[in-house]
């Protein structure tokens, strides 16, 4: 292409060089040459489309696969705010402990906008979270078992919830009933929400003559009086010198010790522990020659 141009009554011709552009290629794309024009054009290949504008300011680029769309390099963007989306560094949180929340907003082309955590208003919609701060650290209550706590964030005329799960990492701590010995969610199990009186250790709650203390150990349902921990002692058929010691029920997460004494309270370990079978458990005493002997059962549960 030639243009003229008329300087002091001299006619001079220059020539313009074209405008140039060369194929581009990367180890996964390569984008045959195109023309450039006051816009730019369209390169596609198989997997790669490139809308490309001249000068200094990018275009949009996506991909197939993986899909994704890069559009940095605008000078502005119309966008659409579709939703408020909240997260936190884990979905569970240690009962006492705190999790920190996050936001981000939606964009109707799928990107997303960071917001700030102290720009969103948080809030507890329910469940045990004693609260949330001005900056999205969000503080767990003490709970008897895992349980769903649901936290809200609000921004820009849109709010949001997200689910954590509180998880119970004592088993003591509950309540009025923490530090008592016994297991929180047994007391919740046969005595509901704390305060209850009945659940207290020491309150004997059917009758029976056994606390609750000795009914959570020997795995006993406190409010049923029938239900009682037996120790029998038994000959043993052929062997004068030896008794059965048979004790009911037993269970496979706890451990049972006999114990024996000409004379209480001299106590001595007859044969070490042994685990439960969930059925009555039979130790032998091997040398039960004395014509008095006493004998008690250790409960223990881990």
């Amino acid at each position: 292409m030639k243009r003229s141009i008329l300087i002091a009554g001299t006619l001079t011709a220059f020539a313009t060089p074209a405008i140039h552009a060369d194929l581009r290629a990367s180890a996964s794309y390569a984008i045959a040459t195109e023309s450039a024009d006051a816009g730019g054009n369209r390169a596609t290949s198989t997997t790669y489309t490139n809308d490309a504008s001249l000068g200094g300011i990018a275009g949009i680029s996506t991909v197939a696969a993986p899909a994704e769309t890069a559009k940095s390099g605008y000078v502005g963007q119309l966008y659409e705010v579709t939703a408020l989306q909240l997260s936190a560094t884990s979905a569970t949180v240690n009962e006492g402990g705190t999790q920190q929340l996050a936001g981000m907003q939606l964009l109707d082309d799928g990107s997303t906008l960071d917001v700030a955590a102290n720009a969103i208003g948080w809030s507890v919609q329910s469940g045990p979270l004693t609260g949330i701060s001005a900056t999205g650290l969000a503080t767990a209550d003490h709970v008897y078992q895992a349980t769903l706590a649901i936290a809200q964030g609000s921004y820009a005329g849109l709010s949001s919830t997200l689910n954590l799960t509180v998880l119970n990492v004592n088993s003591d701590n509950f309540g009025t009933y923490a530090g008592d010995g016994i297991d929180d969610a047994w007391q919740v199990q046969y005595f509901g929400q704390p305060p209850n009186a009945r659940a207290a250790p020491n309150f004997i709650s059917d009758g029976s003559g056994l606390t609750n203390l000795f009914k959570y150990t020997a795995g006993l349902a406190p409010n049923n009086p029938a239900a009682t921990f037996t120790v029998l002692v038994n000959p043993v058929p052929g062997q004068p010198t030896q008794r059965a010691i048979v004790i009911s029920p037993t269970f496979a997460d706890r451990t049972y010790t006999v114990e024996y004494c000409a004379s209480p309270p001299s106590w001595s370990t007859l044969s070490g522990s042994y685990a439960g079978t969930g059925a009555a458990l039979t130790v032998t005493d091997a040398n039960a020659s004395n014509p008095s002997k006493f004998y008690r059962v250790k409960v223990a549960k881990p």
